[in-house]
């Protein structure tokens, strides 16, 4: 049985929506960063870091932090959604960039236009600059593609499981989908998976799916 700490959140969906792309077992465990619940000695036990997500799988008492390691985890251990050949290393490297910077930055537009808008107008401008790059290797990697890792059309995979969760924020980067063709039908495409919709909401309903 696999328990999941997590919260609504972006790399918080990421693994709730694995998990029911996998359809295995497991539990939820709400960890309310807003009342600072992410501090707790409990929770600071399996992740140092007092970020979510987290999971414990008792199935072989491995714990683990971090979305990137988590999803690679859980895609091994239940083989499915992970490429495998040349191709893994394909989606890895997107996976990294998701990582390492297409969530990151556009958490720092979150953080500056959606919940700081005026204090400063210097990172407000490049924060969003760099989310439209990011758009832009985003929409140019899914020309004549699915999906965004693997051969010809692409294969769903982590990589977009990644991905996806951080652009249905795109309203809070004030970023219109329409500019992006691509990546607007990308993500609808994702965002029609009934599995998708259900990982969504966990650990409870925020809002409705955000269809551009």
């Amino acid at each position: 049985m696999i328990e999941l700490y997590t919260w609504g959140t972006p790399n918080g969906r990421k693994i709730s929506i694995l998990l029911e792309e996998l359809n295995v077992n497991y539990t939820v465990k709400p960890i309310n960063i807003s009342g600072n619940e992410q501090f707790s000695e409990e929770f600071l036990a399996i992740s140092p870091n007092n970020r979510i997500p987290a999971i414990v799988d008792h199935e072989t008492n491995i714990h683990l932090m971090e979305s990137g390691a988590i999803l690679l985890y859980l895609s091994q251990k239940y083989d499915k959604f992970c490429i495998k050949g040349d191709g893994y290393w394909d989606m890895l490297q997107w996976l990294m960039w998701q990582m390492g910077g297409l969530g990151p930055m556009l958490g720092q537009v979150h953080h500056f236009v959606k919940y700081n808008q005026g204090k400063s107008r210097y990172s407000e401008e490049r924060y969003t600059s760099e989310a439209r790059r990011l758009y832009k290797v985003l929409e140019t990697r899914l020309t004549n593609r699915d999906f965004i890792a693997g051969e010809g059309v692409g294969q769903y995979s982590i990589a977009d499981i990644s991905c996806w969760p951080w652009i249905s924020r795109f309203e809070w980067q004030e970023l219109d989908l329409h500019q992006y063709p691509n990546v607007r039908d990308w993500y609808n495409r994702i965002a029609d998976r009934p599995a998708v919709q259900k990982g969504y909401h966990i650990p409870h309903f925020v809002n409705e799916v955000p269809i551009s």
